[in-house]
């Protein structure tokens, strides 16, 4: 029994259920030991939580980086808007999606302030990767890049709140609906 099996068993029910409907019985009986077995590793309920925030919160981050840089050749309006539908996908099929949306929207009562700080700092950290992926687009634009990346930021953080309480369909009417604006607004 290792760490690594609790986390990944705490991901998918924090993921499912949140934080007050997960207890460390129902990850212990998932990952088939006594819930005792889970001290040696975490002190309790709450730093296995925020271990798990912050190892979802840095994946989160490496997957912006390598998604940008993957596809650093196709055309601005096609990387950014992919990258939102790109995020539906995500949510529907992986739990650290899922965790982050959940814990990012519904945080703990009790954890409020630690969770938003470790947030934010995501979000500012999100909002540089973008703005440093735009600096080649400048030319394309017709706000300064910050305004840009600010706005996307924006845009993105309102599709998840749509996804996370209206589900798939609502968050394809806003994009469709929001999208087209958004482009035309940034660009020359």
């Amino acid at each position: 029994m290792s760490a690594i099996e609790i986390k990944q068993s705490g991901l998918q029910q924090f993921a499912q259920h949140g934080y007050d409907g997960t207890s460390l019985s129902l990850i212990a009986n998932d990952v088939g030991i006594k819930k005792q077995s889970i001290y040696s590793h975490f002190a309790n309920k709450d730093e296995l939580y925020l271990t798990i925030l912050a190892e979802v919160i840095e994946d989160e981050k490496n997957y912006i980086r390598n998604y940008f840089s993957e596809n650093e050749k196709l055309e601005l309006k096609s990387k950014l808007y992919h990258f939102l539908t790109n995020s539906c996908q995500r949510y529907e099929r992986e739990a650290s999606m899922k965790f982050l949306l959940r814990n990012g929207f519904l945080p703990p009562s009790h954890l409020h302030e630690k969770v938003m700080e470790i947030l934010y700092t995501y979000y500012e950290a999100v909002e540089m990767i973008v703005l440093n992926h735009l600096q080649n687009h400048q030319p394309e634009l017709a706000f300064p890049i910050t305004e840009v990346a600010v706005s996307y930021i924006g845009l993105f953080d309102s599709l998840l709140v749509e996804l996370l309480y209206g589900g798939f369909e609502r968050f394809q009417r806003r994009l469709n609906a929001s999208w087209n604006i958004y482009w035309k607004g940034i660009s020359n």
